[in-house]
């Protein structure tokens, strides 16, 4: 595959991944204190960024590097557990913590709100329950 086919992967990839988190071209180049001409030739897929960018995307949507530059199968990231971006946030959040680290592997379509309740059921199982 070419330089060209890779661009167009990438720029569709990097206009869903910023639309799911509500940023625009303008947010992400302040925040990331890149030329928003740099970062609009990415999401239209005329240039594609080096591997440092590509981290420093991952990093700064919470993404992995394969979500940023995989193409996606159907309308579905297929390197990507969670349809939900949120649920993908919460799972995370979830994951990180060694007390609620069971729930990692929480239904797949599961709602920001039902991993929240789970997650707050087992702390507050954990409350009354100091040696568990």
């Amino acid at each position: 595959m070419g330089t060209q086919e890779y661009g167009k992967i990438i720029g569709k990839n990097l206009r869903r991944i910023a639309s799911d988190a509500n940023k625009t071209q303008a947010d992400i180049s302040r925040d990331l204190r890149i030329n928003k001409a740099t970062i609009s030739s990415w999401m239209n897929g005329t240039r594609v960024p080096r591997m440092d960018k590509v981290d420093l995307l991952a990093h700064y949507f919470n993404v992995s590097r394969q979500d940023i530059m995989e193409e996606s199968v159907g309308n579905i990231e297929h390197s990507a557990y969670y349809t939900n971006p949120e649920t993908a946030k919460v799972a995370q959040e979830i994951f990180d913590d060694p007390d609620l680290h069971a729930l990692f592997d929480a239904a797949r379509n599961s709602r920001p709100d039902a991993l929240r309740a789970a997650a707050a059921m087992l702390k507050s199982f954990k409350e009354t329950n100091p040696d568990g």
